[in-house]
């Protein structure tokens, strides 16, 4: 992520002019990146607009820009900075959401290195990696879905309980250029009814530990003040219900759950 801090980052994305420079083809939304420039400030980021959202079938049309910004102001209440900087503001297509592009982790790359969530074959599965999922592969030989057992990855697993995240795949998983994680494309979270899905898996079943029962409190807290005005402009009340259930929920049994649904992995997982 640029060196921006984040006050400056969200003044930046607030007020400056977007300059689109090419639509990122892989998204399943219009998904562009832009440059963003105010008073001789400039970085890139992403812009989201609501004209171009594809309809899905469990939640209202327009709505997944908000949502977005919705999970980054989750995110902040819960102290973990775990999503880069999330505006809704209008652009050249209309109001969106715009978010502060990540950089790259330009690290030489490695063969034997994995990705924070990977693939593997199952006998080169790192030491304290998590498996998730078996399968095969194209050639039919087994594979192992793993992820690392990164405390900042664990908290992302936690940020992912609180929004009811449908679709954390491996792929919405950055790694920015000092080696920090980010979670990105949060468009279809928050819904009331519970749609978890998500390929962090390795915790289930384990108690949350004092530093995120903390931030589920912080949250918590935060939903009684300010937060809950600031969210009812991105989603409906009964979504903020259902968000301060699930927080009263896991204060009151602070585990990781398992999963329990028929696709509790979203497909594909990456």
């Amino acid at each position: 992520m640029t060196e921006l801090l984040r006050p400056a980052a969200m003044e930046l994305l607030t007020g400056g002019t977007l300059e689109p420079l090419g639509q990122i083809r892989e998204a399943s939304n219009a998904t562009l990146l832009c440059d963003v420039e105010l008073d001789g400030q400039a970085a890139r980021c992403v812009y989201k607009p609501v004209r171009g959202e594809q309809p899905l079938w469990d939640f209202p049309d327009g709505t997944l820009a908000g949502r977005e910004v919705g999970s980054y102001l989750i995110s902040e209440a819960m102290g973990l900075q775990l999503i880069p900087p999330t505006v809704m503001r209008d652009g050249p297509y209309g109001p969106g959401m715009a978010q502060l592009w990540v950089e790259p982790d330009t690290t030489e790359a490695d063969d034997h290195r994995l990705e924070p969530v990977d693939l593997c074959a199952p006998d080169a599965v790192p030491d304290g990696w998590m498996p998730v999922l078996s399968a095969r592969g194209p050639d039919g030989g087994p594979l192992v879905l793993v992820h690392s057992d990164d405390p900042a990855l664990r908290r992302l697993a936690l940020l992912d309980l609180v929004i009811n995240n449908a679709d954390r795949k491996g792929g919405h998983i950055l790694t920015g250029p000092g080696g920090e994680l980010f979670g990105v494309d949060h468009g279809i979270c928050l819904h009331s009814e519970d749609k978890l899905r998500t390929v962090l898996w390795g915790w289930a079943d384990q108690e949350l530990v004092d530093d995120e029962l903390l931030a589920v409190e912080k949250v918590s807290g935060a939903l009684a003040g300010e937060l809950a005005d600031e969210l009812s402009d991105l989603i409906t009340a009964h979504e903020i219900d259902a968000l301060a259930e699930r927080l009263r929920k896991l204060l009151d049994h602070p585990v990781f759950p398992t999963p329990h649904r028929p696709r509790p992995i979203p497909w594909p997982p990456f």
